[in-house]
């Protein structure tokens, strides 16, 4: 009997762009204060998104940016993070390792997302999803990366090999129906037109360590996915960098959470966490 073909199903959201600062200057995201501040506007658009749930396989780390995997994790509480580093890194850490082939891999922070209703981000262990499509570090930022995170004999080496910056996100608690994740396929971005370096500004610094992240400018050609309500068995693998650069793989993927119009009335606040890390391969010489 032939295959059943999943036909293919979209929502209508609203997600919001990177805009140019107003007055032609750097764009930056301001810091010093209590609440961050960029010096950019940004542009609301209506996109169409497609649920991949029942073609997961039409995308992978080096074709989209993004891949999808069915891996329960054995820590289950994610309420205490000295915990959590305990034991959902090495688990981790051994996962990406399995998933993608690395020789190394090294976490090296965490974020835990929990929709509050009617709550506001002071307390800075409650994170909102964040409503923005962006990309979570440039070329620049990634090799400052391995140069905070390892010491200065070992990075040397590494960095004349490929490597790859990779976040694992992974709703917690439950399904995560409420503000999911949206991922912009790679073979739709125009990394020339579309992606624009952002620079952090943190107290007593015009830039912390060269921290920038990547503003998405929008274009009709983006394509955007997610997998609908995933479960905390659930993972995708998502590039945030990736030093092979001759165009022949996905270098980044832009994302953002979203609010769905078919999520269920019922549903709970979304609840996730991503880990963040440093991936290295042997062989792949960078030029």
């Amino acid at each position: 009997m032939p295959a059943t073909l999943i036909q293919p199903s979209f929502v209508s959201a609203a997600l919001n762009f990177f805009a140019p600062p107003l007055d032609g200057s750097r764009p930056f995201v301001d810091f010093t204060g209590p609440v961050p501040k960029p010096n950019h506007p940004r542009e609301t658009h209506v996109v169409q998104i497609e649920n991949l749930r029942g073609n997961e396989a039409s995308v992978s780390l080096d074709t989209a940016g993004f891949q999808f995997y069915s891996e329960p994790a054995k820590h289950k509480s994610f309420k205490n993070d000295e915990e959590i580093k305990r034991e959902y890194y090495p688990e981790s850490t051994e996962l990406i390792k399995r998933l993608t082939g690395a020789s190394k891999v090294l976490l090296f922070d965490n974020t835990i997302r929990r929709r509050r209703l009617g709550n506001s981000d002071a307390d800075p262990s409650n994170r909102e999803p964040e409503p923005f499509v962006h990309g979570d570090q440039t070329a620049k930022a990634a090799r400052n990366r391995v140069l905070r995170h390892l010491p200065e004999n070992e990075s040397s080496e590494l960095l004349e090999h490929r490597f790859q910056i990779i976040n694992l996100w992974r709703p917690i608690s439950h399904p995560a129906y409420d503000w999911p994740l949206a991922l912009a396929d790679y073979r739709s971005v125009d990394p020339e037109k579309g992606l624009t370096p952002v620079s952090f500004v943190y107290p007593g610094k015009e830039e912390n360590d060269g921290r920038e992240a990547m503003g998405v400018s929008y274009s009709p050609e983006l394509k955007f996915k997610y997998l609908k309500g995933m479960t905390p068995d659930e993972i995708v693998l998502l590039k945030c960098y990736d030093s092979n650069d001759d165009g022949s793989v996905a270098i980044m993927t832009p994302h953002t959470a979203f609010q769905d119009p078919t999520t269920p009335p019922d549903a709970l606040p979304r609840e996730s966490i991503e880990v963040r890390a440093l991936v290295f391969y042997d062989g792949s010489i960078v030029d």
